[in-house]
């Protein structure tokens, strides 16, 4: 990943292509994007929308073309992991102390995702939705500039799916990036689309149906 040489959040990516396991993923992935737009990535399973976030945060190589970002990432990804033994507030605790936040914004983020009365829970004995509130609690806490979330309505109800649209339209207000890689469209506002299935980018009007 280049860094680029702005202080001001960006990401660009041009004829990025990716390979995994000796399979081409995608190719002539071109899309720029600037502070406080959201970005919608959408396709099938296997089409890639997880492995583009994982390339964008520097956790897998370009095969070809380029990318460049500025400004600190915070991504969900569920090969990331929480002790499972640990109980749920020391758990975000840990990973609040790697990401340098603050504890007030861990607080906030905690009770923005209604996880407050699991605090005590061992991570163990959360259920699927459970676990993914903390991992985006985990995310919404960091104060990075750029979140990559990864399918991030699996799981959620109704009123967690409001907090999570909530939070991100705080963060584009704030002059943050926000990449959704998901199956189900956002009912949040979005900038910008991005089918791997068709490998098409298009600005989004916000004010069409679609």
């Amino acid at each position: 990943m280049g860094q680029g040489q702005s202080n001001k959040t960006s990401i660009m990516m041009d004829n990025l292509a990716c390979m995994r396991s000796n399979r081409l993923i995608y190719q002539h992935i071109s899309v720029q994007l600037s502070a406080r737009e959201i970005l919608w990535v959408k396709g099938r399973n296997g089409s890639g929308k997880s492995t583009l976030l994982r390339q964008i945060a520097s956790l897998l190589p370009i095969l070809a073309g380029q990318l460049e970002v500025s400004g600190d990432i915070a991504l969900t990804d569920e090969k990331l992991t929480f002790d499972p033994n640990l109980p749920l507030e020391k758990a975000l605790r840990f990973w609040a102390d790697l990401d340098d936040s603050s504890l007030s914004k861990l607080d906030d983020a905690m009770q923005l995702f209604d996880l407050v009365m699991l605090s005590t829970i061992p991570i163990r004995l959360l259920s699927t939705g459970q676990r993914k509130r903390a991992n985006l609690a985990r995310v919404f806490a960091s104060e990075a500039k750029i979140y990559l979330l990864d399918e991030p309505y699996n799981g959620l109800d109704h009123d967690n799916i409001k907090a999570l649209d909530k939070a991100m339209g705080h963060h584009q207000k704030t002059g943050g990036i926000t990449i959704i890689a998901s199956h189900i469209k956002p009912e949040i506002a979005v900038d910008h689309i991005l089918d791997l299935d068709q490998a098409h980018l298009h600005k989004h009007n916000k004010g069409a149906q679609s």
